[in-house]
């Protein structure tokens, strides 16, 4: 699978490192050790799928997920580092989180909901995995979810459906290329259209110093040329 042949090129005395996944059995590597971190917003979402038809129950696990989030959210609007945001987690989200579990165990242990509905079958994913669901209230660096990740692997997606089009095999590598730049611009919060743009104005410096011409640092590059001892 690609996970062990990534980690496969990782250095042997390195820690074990943060995996973050679903459930599914086939994301899991035997060949080496890893800290398996499950994707609450998966968890989430099988909650939402069966709003519609158990929406008392259904609110009260999304409200108590949502302050969980509201929590998440500022640790990253405070730029906390890992140690900072998990000790964050575990002061203001562990208790959250700690009522939210006994309250699905009740749902099934005294027969409130039927194990097979579809509110049962979400309650039983949460509790199956709720260790690892969870991870993030006790390890430094584990993400609470995937998103970032199945937001990136939505551009490639798309890309691929538009690649059908390409005319040779070049021309699919120049967009993959285009596409790879273009999500980097967005993840920075740089303007793509203005950043591509440079990169063919200055396209002899960027051969010369690649490393001062990437979406995060072209702005800064250019601001010194503009303001450097050789600027007209």
């Amino acid at each position: 699978m690609n996970l062990s042949d990534v980690l496969a090129q990782r250095a042997s005395e390195l820690d074990p490192p943060i995996q973050m996944c679903d459930a599914l059995s086939r994301n899991l590597t035997k060949e080496f050790e890893t800290i398996v971190s499950k994707c609450v917003a998966h968890g989430r979402r099988k909650f939402v799928e069966v709003a519609t038809r158990f929406p008392e129950e259904c609110r009260y696990v999304l409200d108590v997920m949502a302050k969980v989030y509201k929590n998440e959210a500022l640790t990253k609007r405070q730029k906390m580092i890992p140690e900072e945001r998990q000790r964050f987690h575990e002061a203001e989200s562990d208790s959250l989180m700690d009522v939210l579990e006994k309250w699905l165990g009740e749902q099934l242990t005294e027969h409130k909901v039927e194990p097979n509905s579809g509110l049962g079958q979400a309650i039983t994913y949460m509790r199956t995995h709720w260790e690892k669901l969870t991870r993030f209230l006790h390890v430094p660096g584990a993400p609470i979810d995937n998103n970032l990740c199945e937001m990136a692997l939505k551009k490639a997606i798309l890309h691929r459906k538009g690649s059908l089009f390409y005319k040779t095999l070049h021309g699919a590598h120049v967009g993959d290329l285009f596409m790879s730049l273009i999500h980097t611009c967005e993840l920075c919060d740089a303007n793509s259209f203005d950043y591509l743009n440079q990169l063919q104005r200055h396209a002899t410096d960027l051969i010369r110093s690649p490393a001062e011409w990437m979406p995060w640092s072209y702005q800064a590059t250019i601001a010194s040329m503009i303001s450097g001892p050789n600027a007209q």
